[in-house]
């Protein structure tokens, strides 16, 4: 989420590290993100990826291991909105939107991210319940999630929430450490055709969708 990406030092505003709470201009300001400057123009892009596992959401790595921007063009430059750890798969949004990266991000905009999880044993009904209600991680009380079982070891949850590792934590926490997780939804955007490594262009209904999502919650 923003907050994360503010306190890691990665956003920086006309050339100084952004503090939680500043108030900034999108339109005024030099505002970037790992480097890259968040544009406010017409030179918006937005892609969705299929990131596979083993591929890091930042614009550089230090291990010299492939990132989410080698996968997709390199002009305009580009950065993910949220991140996703290395081990997890699935959709990921990368633009070069600041402003709506933001909105869908902030869990006050409440857009939520759906997850599918094969996890270690099998989750009972009061398990389920305790996911739905929300959790104290260490870092606070989760938000309730939308919660339901696909199979033996499989459950599907939904969250609004972006916090580091979120909903390994939270499986972690009742028991039930995932074994593969896989993110099939960002809002109201959905591909099962994208095959891991695969991306492609949002289309203009797509992008109306996801500012629609951001406005009124989804």
């Amino acid at each position: 989420m923003c907050e994360e990406l503010i306190e890691d030092g990665r956003v920086t505003v006309d050339g100084e590290v952004a503090e939680l709470g500043r108030r900034v201009d999108t339109k005024t300001q030099r505002i970037e993100v790992d480097g890259i400057r968040v544009s406010a123009d017409a030179d918006l892009v937005y892609y969705l990826l299929n990131k596979p596992a083993g591929v890091v959401t930042t614009a550089s790595d230090t291990h010299g291991r492939t990132t989410v921007v080698d996968l997709v063009p390199g002009e305009p430059r580009v950065f993910s909105v949220g991140r996703l750890d290395a081990d997890t798969e699935g959709l990921l949004l990368i633009t070069n939107d600041g402003d709506l990266a933001h909105r869908l991000t902030h869990p006050s905009f409440g857009v939520d991210k759906e997850y599918v999880a094969d996890v270690e044993g099998s989750p009972s009904r009061a398990t389920l319940a305790k996911l739905r209600r929300g959790l104290e991680l260490d870092d606070g009380m989760t938000a309730p999630a939308k919660v339901s079982a696909v199979g033996p070891h499989v459950i599907r949850l939904t969250i609004h929430e972006g916090r580091n590792r979120q909903v390994r934590r939270m499986l972690d926490a009742v028991g039930h450490p995932v074994r593969r997780l896989v993110r099939t939804r960002i809002g109201p955007l959905v591909d099962r055709s994208l095959k891991p490594g695969q991306w492609r262009a949002l289309s203009a209904a797509e992008i109306r969708a996801l500012q629609e999502a951001v406005r009124k919650g989804c």
